[in-house]
């Protein structure tokens, strides 16, 4: 529950994604968010305020003045939540707001708020392009909102280009890493997820159960905490976290070029993947026939991505991950040991609700220096933000370390 507690205020305006404000709060909702509607008069000719109220429980703010509103809501409204969200943002309330106008009780709200700000514009695309509106949208990211690149696609006046309103689920992360501490901001952070494919031919190959969950968590969760994060992933169905660079892989020879290619440049590796041990030693260039009651096949070693990293390191945090079916610690300890590790994340994947395939993960952090902590079952978004927890402070120590031997 990202937003656990948490209030959220969603401004919507006038335009015709308002439609997808209704499945947004939804998902805030879903993610443990206080939800506060506030619609301009343009945006009750889309969507009307009842429908916002029976999802919400709570009133519609819609105008500065009336016998429903109140005469200091422009002003609490602002900075009694969290959080705003804009969705959708027109041109005409993005041009209000960099030029400080306050003319109805959502531009007003923008003027007296003190708190982070996600504006998501959607509209068509010549008006995206226009040099004003590029202008203004400047002015707001100058001012320290946070600005959310449309979608682009089929639009509503028959145009296909920039200018659809983002799905609510990628504004409900771009929310999460608003609310989120910024602990991470500054770091470089390379993240490895999900299994790799070793070809046998053109259609088989070998591969284990991995489905990337538990990397690409860590991916969405560090980019929320600030982090610029460059996300490998062998090959998975998962969607790319929002805010996340990803370059997608399918061998260990693969991965491993990639991971090389980036190490140099990152704060830390956290090496999520499970990469196949081991690979055909040759792959077949056309399809093998069923011809034989047995076959065999010849294996050659993958390299050990992490292993290789050791001599490359210079002052990277570099993170292991141990899926083990007996004897976990002890052989998590041994591979931190043989790879140099500065953390390693053990898990017993005999469980069926923890390791593969599912969204749960029960996992012990093992530091090089240090007692073993040993976490309960929990959501992997949840061992994500533990793992994390004490890269950061691994981090910090290295800093320290650094500038006491400056």
């Amino acid at each position: 529950m990202v937003f656990l507690g948490k209030r959220i205020l969603l401004g919507v305006t006038g335009g015709i994604a308002a439609y997808k404000a209704a499945e947004l709060v939804r998902r805030l909702m879903g993610g443990g968010a206080r939800v506060k509607v506030v619609m301009t008069a343009a945006a009750r000719e889309f969507v009307g305020p009842l429908t916002f109220a029976a999802l919400t429980g709570e009133k519609v703010a819609t105008a500065m003045f009336g016998p429903e509103s109140d005469p200091l809501e422009h002003i609490s409204l602002g900075q009694e939540v969290d959080a705003i969200v804009v969705a959708p943002a027109t041109a005409n309330f993005i041009g209000k707001v960099a030029g400080g106008i306050g003319d109805d009780l959502l531009t007003t709200i923008m003027l007296a708020a003190t708190v982070p700000v996600l504006v998501c514009p959607a509209m068509n695309a010549e008006m995206w392009a226009n040099p004003v509106v590029q202008g203004n949208l400047a002015r707001l990211k100058g001012r320290g909102l946070l600005v959310m690149e449309p979608a682009a696609g089929p639009l509503a006046c028959g145009a296909v280009g920039l200018g659809r309103l983002p799905e609510p689920d990628l504004i409900v992360e771009a929310a999460a890493g608003l609310l989120s501490v910024r602990d991470l901001a500054g770091r470089k952070l390379l993240v490895t997820a999900g299994p790799t494919h070793e070809d046998f031919d053109p259609v088989r190959f070998l591969t284990n159960r991995s489905s990337g969950k538990q990397g690409y968590a860590l991916a969405r969760v560090a980019w929320r905490r600030g982090a610029d994060v460059t996300l490998v992933s062998g090959p998975t169905s998962l969607p790319v976290p929002y805010g996340v660079k990803c370059v997608m892989v399918r061998s260990a020879r693969d991965m491993q070029a990639a991971v090389k290619a980036h190490f140099p440049e990152v704060d830390a590796l956290l090496m999520a993947a499970a990469v196949s041990d081991y690979r055909p030693t040759q792959a077949e260039v056309r399809k093998i026939k069923r011809a034989r009651e047995e076959m065999t096949f010849h294996l050659t070693q993958n390299p050990d991505i992490l292993k290789q990293m050791a001599p490359l390191k210079s002052q990277q945090i570099v993170v292991g991950f141990a899926a083990e079916t007996h004897d976990l610690e002890a052989e998590a300890r041994r591979k931190m040991r043989e790879k140099h590790l500065d953390l390693i994340v053990a898990n017993d994947v005999n469980r069926p609700d923890s390791g593969f395939q599912v969204d749960t993960n029960e996992v012990t952090l093992i530091p090089r220096v240090g007692e073993a902590m040993p976490l309960p079952l929990l959501s992997k978004e949840e061992v994500a933000a533990k793992i994390l927890d004490q890269v950061v402070a691994l981090l910090e120590t290295r800093d320290e370390a650094l500038t006491k031997n400056a």
